[in-house]
Formats: structure tokens, C-alpha cells, sequence
């Protein structure tokens, strides 16, 4: 199947990232240290350990994309920092970044031209004007708000060409994002610093009557997947990266399932397990969305939300399938070996799960060469044993060629540290797909320059 849409998983460190790849998404958006939005994430508060980096060679290897959000506004001295920052992340093969700040994307679009910039949600971009600018500014892409309704979207797909992202579930502020102060005023956290504090989801008391007046509903939109493609709907985003990587699984799973169904063009109907899955992932008192209604008082959830406990026979499966298992290239394999000779093993990655990076193939051999056996010879059960351990590597052997001249010995360690050696060199090949040279973008050494566009402080 072509890929005329993408699902967007959200990541809040690492094993949620993995956990995205593993569900089937085809990108997932995730923060690094600095300039994120939700500067409470995991991956942003990890000490010495580089998540982002970890999750973009994990995505890599199976042909998922990852935007780095710097959906923040930036200060000015931190804009003269941004370059450094960004450029280890860039060279590993960073697919895009996620901004709000038009200082901070003219800086970017300087520094690093063929980076794709994506027009935040924090820019509360509700028309095609909006959109029509971002694509001026350099935007590849534009991240709607979540107040649009369907014919909204239609309108501006049919009035701009550019790629349009739409949040598919989770969680809706009251405010439009990027736009909200309720944060800085009543808290001194700003929610366009990363900081939010989430006022809205407090209690209030008005008339005398205590209850969450400002406390939306999470968005869910399964049932409404073939009319946002239609809308003209291409990046169907999932909200979460303050969530664990059980809901990521578990919520991606269920939208790769129905978004195949949707671009598929068969019957589309929803069967009431996977509801039920979305409802044990995260539950805010009910489901709601913009698509195809108007703002009013059903769209909120006035309660406080009530503890559940877990239901395994739910949450399980997730588990096992998603984070327990590992997901693998396959690969064939053809191993060789003859007296007198270095023993060799040439992996050839099947294309089959990977079609962006093609087909790859290397050879390495063995340091120590094979000898005539005098006494027990090497068997090739052994050899295939060794060899199809592949447990953590990323990879699995789909086929194995053994090819082995006359009783021979070679030590057993030789052959599993050829295995090792072999996979090690394969996982670069594939991750050098994707990396690139600072200097090939053209990129110069004036990086005290003034952007084209100044941001603002605070």
C-alpha cells in the first residue's frame, strides 16, 4: 500500500518512541533537552542520556521519521545557541523540526536549508491565510488547530498546497494553544515556554457550585478517518508525550489499524474492542472534537476523573506485542567457509519492510581462518545456531545459505563475534542512509548574525 498518509505518534522518551515504532507509526514527534514544549517530559529531563539521539537511529532502522519539536518561544540569546544545539541531531539524520517561533525558523532555514520546518500548533494557524504565510516563511508543513471543523480543513487544503497535520486523539486545551496566558498569570509558567501548568484542569467554583469548568474532553476521532483524508488531512497526529508508552502503544495500534482500513477503501465500521482499548489507555469522562460540532458544555468533563484500575485483559496484550516484542529486519544471510581461508559472512537486507532504504548488503570475515579439523569438526548446526541468535540486534535471519568445505575447525567465539561484528556494520550502512554533513547544507560561520525575523523575549 502507498503511503498517502502518515500517522504521528508522540514520544516522551525513549521507550515511547519505541514503543510508537513497534505500533506502526510512520513518524513520531519528540523533544529533545531544550526548546520543547513540554519541558517536563522524560526525554527533556533525562541528565546525560540523549533520547532523542537513541530514538532517531531506532526509528531510522525501520523507516520511521522523527521531528524534534523546538515549539517554544525562544529568547534572543537562546536563538544565537540554536545552531549548535540542533547540529549533532541534524547530521544523525533529524527528518524535521517543529516550530513556533519565526525567529527561531529563520534562523534554522538559514543554517540548515534543507531541514523541513513544521508550523506548530502553538502558531494557532485556524485559515488558509495562515497557511499561505507559512509556506512563505519556508514551511513544508502546518500544524492545524484543534478547533477547525472538517470543511475547515477542506477549505484550506483546497485554497493552499501544502502539507496539512490535524490531531486525531488526545487531549484539548480550553484555549487555543499558543495563545493561552492562564499558565503565566495565575502561575508564572508559561505554556509558550513548555511550562504549562495546566490551569484548565483544576477545579473552579462559580454560582457557589464547585466543578471543572474548564476541563475538556480528549479528542477521538476513529469513526471520522476517511473524511479527514478526504478533508485533505495528510499528517493524523496523536497528542501524548506526558503519557506513558503503554497509552502510545496502545492508541497507535488501534489508529494504524483503522487508517489502513481507511486507505484502503473498504467498508469502514469500528468494532467496540478498540474503543474500549482507547478508553483504557487514557479516560477524561468521555470523547469529543471540533470536526464536526461547535464549542458547548458537552465538550467538557465537569467531574473530577475517576481512578480505575488496570484491566489486564487489555493492557496485556499491548504489552507483549508492543513492548515486550521486538520488532526486526529481515535479512538473508550466506555464510562461507574453507580450510586456509578467513571464514565470511554477507548480510543482505530484504527490502521488503524497509522500501526507503533499499536493499543493503555487507561482508565481513572472520580474524582467525578456518583450519582442516584434526579432531571434532565444526558442524552446521552449530554454525546456524550461533548465527540465528540475533535477540536485541534489530535483525532477523529469513534465509541462511551455509556453505562449509571439507571438517573444519574455527572457534565458536570466532563465529559469534562475527555475527556481532557483521550486524554492528549493517546497522551503520543503514543509519548512514540518513546522515548527513553539516557543511552540505551550506551552512556558514556567521552564527552571531541577526535572524531575518526577531522573536520575542520572555
Amino acid at each position: 500500500m502507498s503511503l498517502r498518509a502518515e500517522l504521528l505518534a508522540p514520544a516522551g522518551s525513549f521507550l515511547s518512541a519505541k514503543a510508537a515504532v513497534n505500533a506502526g507509526a510512520d513518524a513520531v514527534y519528540m523533544g529533545g533537552r531544550r526548546f520543547g514544549a513540554r519541558a517536563y517530559a522524560v526525554s527533556a529531563s533525562s541528565g546525560e542520556e540523549d533520547m532523542l539521539m537513541e530514538a532517531i537511529e531506532y526509528c531510522h532502522l525501520f523507516s520511521v521519521k522523527v521531528y524534534m519539536t523546538l515549539n517554544i518561544l525562544f529568547k534572543d540569546f537562546e536563538l544565537k545557541e540554536l545552531f549548535s544545539y540542533l547540529k549533532p541531531y541534524y547530521e544523525a539524520g533529524l527528518d524535521g523540526v517543529i516550530v513556533q517561533d519565526l525567529g527561531a525558523a529563520s534562523v534554522i532555514r538559514r543554517d540548515f536549508p534543507d531541514l523541513k520546518l513544521h508550523a506548530s500548533t502553538q502558531l494557532a494557524i485556524t485559515g488558509p491565510e495562515g497557511v499561505l504565510l507559512a509556506k512563505r516563511l519556508g514551511f513544508s508543513r502546518a500544524v492545524l488547530a484543534r478547533e477547525l471543523s472538517l470543511e475547515e480543513i477542506r477549505r484550506i487544503h483546497e485554497r493552499v498546497e501544502l502539507e496539512l497535520e490535524v490531531f486525531v486523539h488526545g487531549a484539548m486545551c480550553y484555549s487555543y494553544s499558543g495563545a493561552c496566558f492562564m499558565s503565566s498569570l495565575l502561575g508564572g509558567r508559561s505554556g509558550n515556554r513548555g511550562r504549562c501548568a495546566g490551569p484548565c484542569r483544576l477545579c473552579y467554583e462559580t454560582g457557589g457550585k464547585k466543578a471543572f469548568y474548564l476541563s475538556m474532553k480528549d479528542m477521538e476521532t476513529l469513526d471520522l478517518l476517511p473524511e479527514l483524508l478526504s478533508a485533505g488531512a495528510y499528517s493524523l497526529k496523536i497528542e501524548g508525550r506526558m503519557k506513558s508508552p503503554l497509552y502510545t502503544a496502545g492508541v497507535v495500534s488501534v489508529y494504524r489499524k483503522y487508517l489502513d482500513l481507511a486507505l484502503s477503501g473498504r467498508d469502514f465500521s469500528i468494532e467496540e474492542g478498540d474503543r474500549e482499548i482507547l478508553r483504557e489507555m487514557y479516560d477524561r469522562g468521555g470523547v469529543s472534537n471540533y470536526l464536526k460540532r461547535r464549542n458547548g458544555p458537552e465538550m467538557l468533563s465537569l467531574s473530577e476523573r475517576a481512578f480505575r484500575a488496570e484491566r489486564a485483559e487489555i493492557s496485556e496484550p499491548i504489552r507483549e506485542n508492543y513492548l515486550k516484542r521486538e520488532r526486526t529486519l529481515p535479512l538473508s544471510a550466506d555464510f562461507y567457509a574453507s580450510p586456509g581461508e578467513r571464514a565470511s559472512l554477507s548480510l543482505t537486507l530484504l527490502s521488503g519492510e524497509s522500501e526507503e532504504i533499499g536493499e543493503i548488503r555487507i561482508v565481513k570475515e572472520t580474524e582467525e581462518t578456518a583450519e582442516a579439523a584434526e579432531g571434532r569438526a565444526l558442524l552446521p548446526r552449530e554454525v546456524e545456531e550461533k548465527l540465528r541468535s540475533c535477540g536485541g540486534s534489530g535483525f532477523r535471519l529469513e534465509k541462511l545459505s551455509l556453505r562449509m568445505e571439507g571438517a573444519l575447525f574455527l572457534p565458536i567465539s570466532s563465529i559469534k563475534r562475527l555475527r556481532r561484528e557483521a550486524f554492528s556494520e549493517l546497522r551503520r550502512a543503514i543509519l548512514e542512509k540518513r546522515r548527513r554533513r553539516t557543511g552540505e547544507a551550506g551552512q556558514g560561520e556567521a552564527r552571531g548574525q541577526e535572524p531575518e525575523s526577531r522573536s520575542r523575549s520572555g
